[in-house]
């Protein structure tokens, strides 16, 4: 299966519970929240009170993206307000295992993300406990970048660990995703795709998540499960 998951980075804030919901509408699998502190990445964006509003206005899951620095202290107050999913990013964790450990404590699925300068090999031992791998294909911090081809290669490292860990690991990509992207990545392992401007910025959202998807299946994957 491959998972949308609609960031609302792009979204027009002035009426975002209706354009969440549009995305449930249309088809969205879960719903991104990109969380920036002008710290680890160059912008800032949303805190808890803002996904405790997307909350309010679905039943999908929130996948909730901490692009900030010394995430643990934050952990909860994001699962407080809706967080499904609570993913970090291995280059903002002193010690990664204790984070992981705690989203889990929480009842969130714990997801690990990495940059796009970041090796695979980072992740190798906490592969025994994520529930979610998120591959930057940009570089953080802006919503709009071109995708970066690199980065394909390091879908397929990943995919392999997976595949070798024998877990159930959602592999998610996020960065310049649209329907010319989408099969490149599902083609490298990835099942769950983030994408923002390509969604939201179109006339009708429900239409263009059908395209993304589309587009995603049309192509074999190297192994990621259905």
């Amino acid at each position: 299966m491959i998972y949308i998951a609609p960031s609302i980075l792009a979204a027009d804030f002035s009426r975002l519970g209706q354009q969440v919901q549009d995305a449930e509408k249309g088809g969205a699998d879960w719903i991104h929240i990109d969380v920036m502190d002008g710290s680890f990445v160059p912008n800032i964006t949303i805190g808890p009170i803002v996904l405790e509003a997307v909350r309010k206005a679905t039943k999908l899951p929130l996948d909730t993206h901490l692009m900030i620095i010394n995430p643990d202290r934050h952990l909860e107050a994001f699962r407080k307000a809706g967080a499904d999913h609570i993913t970090v990013h291995q280059e903002a964790c002193v010690h990664l295992n204790r984070t992981i450990n705690h989203i889990k404590s929480l009842g969130a699925k714990a997801g690990v993300s990495i940059n796009p300068a970041t090796p695979s090999s980072t992740l190798t031992d906490v592969m025994p406990d994520v529930d979610l791998i998120l591959v930057m294909t940009v570089n953080p911090g802006f919503g709009g970048q071109a995708f970066i081809q690199g980065t394909l290669r390091k879908l397929e490292e990943l995919r392999s660990m997976i595949r070798a860990s024998g877990r159930d690991i959602r592999l998610e990509v996020d960065g310049g995703i649209d329907t010319d992207t989408a099969p490149l990545v599902v083609r490298a392992g990835a099942d769950a795709l983030v994408a923002g401007t390509s969604l939201f910025r179109k006339p009708d959202i429900g239409a263009a998540i059908a395209a993304l998807r589309a587009s995603a299946q049309s192509v074999k994957s190297s192994g990621q499960p259905s």
